[in-house]
């Protein structure tokens, strides 16, 4: 659970196209603050406000936290408005608070201060020009669009009417051909009508940006990593350059399997994959297909999820479990109110929200998971996951209510998939999960798995916001948007729309995040950090094995090194948390490669004499 404003993402005082903002951006589109000596005073007022803000945020986000629990567990109209009153009120202390930061643009302030004043600007998305009733139209077409993508729905040939989860259940496990090919055309129905309306969106948030004098909103997105603008972009380009050849084996072998189910002219081999046949609405990640690909010989000789019934695991005892990974790291253990107020099952008497989510209600010590736990290996991993996002909360709860968060919007989901990275047979046999170790034979499957849903998603965790940055630039025009949409699918993905696409299809709204308004890249960083923090975290307990086979578990120095870098929250620019884990400051994908070098290896030698590429 996110705090309500206090988020790594873009400039509130953006969002409100503040005349005090007016000299915030620099050549580089840096989120900085310029300001006239001659203009400068001293003032104690500044103090004065944050400590006020301070309070009231902290009972803001408790109480909007609170309201959203309720309602993710008791899904009523009377739930769902209260938790809606609550947002609103604390949309608009948001609104108010960033107006009043503003004013200390031109103020002699610390270091500490302008960190903290610039946070309270860094909370919302799109920025709204400065008119009343532009700023209105952008909201409500906001909402206009989350509903249309909500409610969206498909009615097959046969005249069952069936909604995305529904869909996205068949194509995981369907292997018919024209049946993938009308869900994955029929679910792009809902998005036709949405182009006209994220036109106008990006109008006005283009407007409030320039105000602002950014070039764009993406140039304003991109500023959001304590470095220039454009060198973000470059640094993405820089890192998917590093991981591009070891995806390109995986393309190529995917490929010729699929080649096999469905036939050359289906999947011919010097184009790129037709897309609704990677088992995933969107082609974003390939691991429902594992059963299309997997290595000969690649059974590891157990099941995780057998493993957990043969040893009477229930929800609780996973949760427990995985609870002992991180005391076994020097973690103190969860509280008593962890187990009293979280949701390990789904009721039977109400509706409630499954999807699986870590909550931190007070920002001290009132930290839940949500979870509707199904006893499989799958969720053994996720709830591994969770409690990342657990500990890591837990971790900065002695911030200032300004810093509790993570370091840049990629580590939090960086962390929690480090630690389940570490879910791996030499744990499973720790914890007594396993008897033995499967020989490195038996490796190539499970990096498989691994890499169809890891590596498969980076291009596109990388070409969503690549797309958007277009739109925003003006590279790209409404008539434009199908067709560019495409054209990076298939550079970055060699993945391609199976059928010809109507002139009026609008496929970047058939993706939440396009309609929802939700920066992508953290994805994409998320999904190179914790292979480097895993390296990392390996190298400092002392692992001797290969860097897929480690788990940390039971290493109190692995422990104290992960926990020093949790507890810097925002404090302080994403590199320096980054340096006191890695010891340097840049990102380096060759973590990536490092753990899936025995794959690679496998995959160039069953890609040998085959036609690659797309």
């Amino acid at each position: 659970m996110k705090k309500i404003f206090i988020k790594s993402s873009i400039a509130l005082c953006v969002m409100l196209a503040l005349p005090a903002c007016n000299n915030q951006a620099d050549s580089n589109n840096n989120v900085t603050t310029k300001t006239s000596t001659a203009t400068k005073t001293q003032t104690p007022d500044v103090e004065k406000f944050l400590t006020k803000v301070e309070k009231e945020l902290t009972a803001l986000n408790l109480e909007n936290a609170r309201a959203a629990w309720i309602y993710s567990n008791f899904i009523t109209d009377d739930t769902a408005s209260l938790a809606a009153d609550a947002d609103q009120k604390s949309t608009e202390a948001g609104v108010r608070f960033a107006m009043e930061a503003a004013k200390f643009d031109n103020v002699d302030v610390s270091a500490d201060q302008r960190r903290k004043l610039n946070t309270l600007k860094q909370s919302l998305v799109m920025p709204a020009p400065q008119d009343a009733e532009k700023s209105a139209e952008l909201a409500k077409i906001g909402s206009e669009l989350g509903g249309m993508y909500g409610k969206g729905k498909y009615t097959t040939k046969a005249g069952e009417t069936l909604s995305l989860g529904d869909m996205t259940a068949t194509m995981a496990t369907s292997r018919d051909y024209d049946e993938l090919l009308e869900l994955w055309q029929g679910w792009r129905t809902i998005s036709p009508e949405m182009k006209p309306l994220f036109a106008r969106q990006a109008e006005l948030a283009n407007e409030g940006a320039q105000g602002l004098g950014y070039q764009d909103l993406g140039a304003m997105w991109r500023s959001n990593y304590d470095m220039p603008a454009d060198e973000f972009g470059k640094e993405l380009n820089r890192l998917w350059g590093q991981v591009k050849p070891l995806y390109d084996d995986l393309h190529c072998y995917v490929r010729s399997e699929l080649a096999k189910t469905y036939g050359e002219d289906k999947v011919p081999q010097d184009q790129p994959i037709p897309a609704h046949l990677l088992g995933n609405m969107w082609a974003q990640s390939w691991g429902n297909i594992y059963d299309l690909v997997a290595p000969d010989n690649a059974d590891p000789g157990y099941d995780v999820t057998e493993q957990l019934a043969k040893h009477d695991y229930d929800e609780i005892k996973m949760v427990k479990g995985a609870e002992t990974f991180f005391t076994s790291l020097g973690f103190e253990p969860l509280p008593e109110t962890f187990w009293q107020r979280s949701l390990f099952t789904k009721p039977a008497d109400r509706d409630v929200v499954c999807h699986a989510s870590a909550w931190d209600l007070d920002a001290k010590d009132d930290i839940r998971i949500k979870m509707c736990i199904q006893k499989t290996g799958e969720e053994f991993n996720v709830i591994h996951h969770e409690l990342g996002h657990n500990f890591y909360q837990r971790a900065y709860k002695n911030q200032p209510v300004f810093y509790q968060n993570s370091a840049n919007d990629g580590f939090h989901e960086a962390i929690g998939d480090t630690i389940a990275l570490s879910v791996t047979p030499k744990y499973l046999k720790e914890i007594g999960l396993i008897d033995t170790i499967p020989d490195e034979s038996k490796d190539i499957g499970l990096l498989m798995k691994m890499a169809l849903e890891k590596i498969a998603f980076i291009p596109f965790g990388l070409m969503v916001d690549q797309w958007r940055w277009k739109v925003y630039s003006g590279e790209v025009t409404p008539e434009n948007y199908n067709k560019v949409w495409w054209e990076l699918r298939e550079k970055y993905q060699g993945v391609a729309a199976p059928v010809d696409r109507p002139a009026d299809a609008f496929d970047p709204g058939a993706k939440y995040h396009v309609p929802g308004g939700v920066p992508y890249s953290r994805y994409f960083l998320a999904h190179i950090q914790q292979f480097e923090f895993h390296k990392a975290l390996c190298e400092i307990a002392g692992n001797t094995d290969p860097i897929h086979r480690c788990s940390i578990y039971n290493s109190k120095a692995a422990g104290e090194a992960l926990n020093t870098m949790l507890e810097m929250g925002s404090s302080k620019p994403w590199q320096q948390a980054y340096k006191v884990l890695t010891g340097k400051e840049q990102m380096d994908a060759t973590a990536v490669l490092d753990y899936f070098s025995p794959l690679q290896t496998w995959l160039k030698a069953q890609n040998k004499g085959k036609q690659c590429g797309f």
